[in-house]
C-alpha cells in the first residue's frame, strides 16, 4: 500500500498494523480538514465506538494549513498548524475509538485541482483496501471549495472500483453549509443522541480551531439540537441531537450520473416546494 506523499501517514490508535486496521473498517469519513470528519461523520463514529465489529475511520485529505488562528496560535506558522492540528486529530482518534486516521496530507490547490492525480488515487488505495460498508463526505452544495473537491474526488475514487468493491451507502454530510433547506423526502436524518458528551468531546479537541476564533463546539452541537427540534412543526421531538445529510448513493451505483446535474436536482425540489406552498397560501 503506496501512498504519493511521504509525509501521509495512516495512524491506529490501538497498535493494529494500517492493513488490520484499514480491513476491519466498517464506516469511513473522507472530510478535507482535521476536524471536519467529528461535525459532519458522527453517525459513523457512534456506529464504531464502544463495538468490535463495526470500526470507523478518518481519512483527512489536506494537511489543515491556513486555517484561522488567534490567541496561544496567533503566531503559528502554517508549518506549525500542521502539527498542531494532526496531532489533535489523533487525539480524536482515541478519544472516539476509531480504527485508524489517514492523513493524505494534501494542500488545498492540489485538492481543488482536478488533473492533480495525488488525492484521487490516494483515494483509490485507501478504498480499496478498506472497502468501507458506508462513506461519509463533504455534501456537494457545501460552500468551501476545498469540501466540494473533496466530495468529487471521493465520488470518482468510489467509481474507480469494481461494483462489488463500492459502498453500499454514500452520505454528503453538513459543515459549511447546513442541510435543513432540503426538502424532508430528500433529507437523510443522523440521531445522534447517544453519547452527546463524546460528540462534544470530540469537536472540544480542536483547541487550535475553537480558541484560535471559531467556535465549533457550541456552533456544532446547537445545530444539532436546533435540527431536532426544527425537524417535524407537528410533532413532539423524537430525538435530542439530528444532523443530516443527502443521499449520495445514485453517484456510485450510475458513473453516468453528473454530479453537477445530480445537486441541482435537490435545489430544483426545494425552488418547487417553496413556489407551491406560496401559490397554495395566496
Amino acid at each position: 500500500m503506496k501512498l504519493s506523499r511521504a509525509d501521509a501517514e495512516i495512524w491506529v490508535p490501538d497498535g493494529a498494523t494500517a492493513e488490520t486496521a484499514l480491513a476491519r473498517t466498517t464506516h469511513m469519513g473522507i472530510s478535507a480538514h482535521p476536524d471536519d470528519t467529528e461535525i459532519m461523520a458522527m453517525d459513523g463514529i457512534l456506529a464504531g465506538f464502544g463495538n468490535q465489529e463495526r470500526w470507523f475511520t478518518a481519512v483527512i485529505v489536506t494537511n489543515g494549513a491556513g486555517s484561522p488562528r488567534d490567541g496561544i496560535y496567533a503566531s503559528f506558522t502554517d508549518e506549525q498548524m500542521q502539527i498542531v492540528r494532526r496531532r489533535e486529530q489523533k487525539k480524536a482518534a482515541v478519544v472516539g475509538e476509531y480504527s485508524a486516521a489517514v492523513f493524505l496530507n494534501h494542500s488545498s490547490a492540489d485538492v481543488k485541482d482536478a488533473r492533480n492525480a495525488g488525492p484521487l488515487e490516494d483515494l483509490k488505495t485507501i478504498l480499496a483496501v478498506a472497502r468501507p460498508e458506508i462513506v461519509y463526505t463533504h455534501n456537494l452544495a457545501d460552500k468551501h471549495d476545498t469540501h466540494v473537491a473533496v466530495a468529487l474526488r471521493a465520488i470518482a475514487a468510489i467509481r474507480s472500483l469494481p461494483r462489488e468493491a463500492r459502498p453500499r451507502r454514500l452520505y454528503g454530510c453538513e459543515v459549511w453549509r447546513d442541510l435543513d433547506w432540503l426538502v424532508d423526502q430528500d433529507k437523510v436524518v443522523f440521531r445522534l443522541d447517544a453519547h452527546d458528551n463524546i460528540s462534544m468531546a470530540l469537536v472540544s479537541l480542536f483547541d487550535s480551531q475553537v480558541a484560535g476564533g471559531k467556535r465549533y463546539d457550541l456552533a456544532t452541537m446547537g445545530r444539532r439540537r436546533a435540527h431536532a427540534t426544527y425537524l417535524e412543526s407537528h410533532a413532539v421531538d423524537v430525538a435530542q441531537s439530528v444532523s443530516f445529510a443527502m443521499d449520495l448513493t445514485p453517484l456510485i451505483e450510475d458513473d453516468a450520473l453528473d454530479p453537477h446535474d445530480y445537486v441541482q436536482g435537490f435545489i430544483r425540489r426545494f425552488a418547487e416546494d417553496v413556489s407551491a406552498r406560496v401559490k397554495k397560501l395566496i
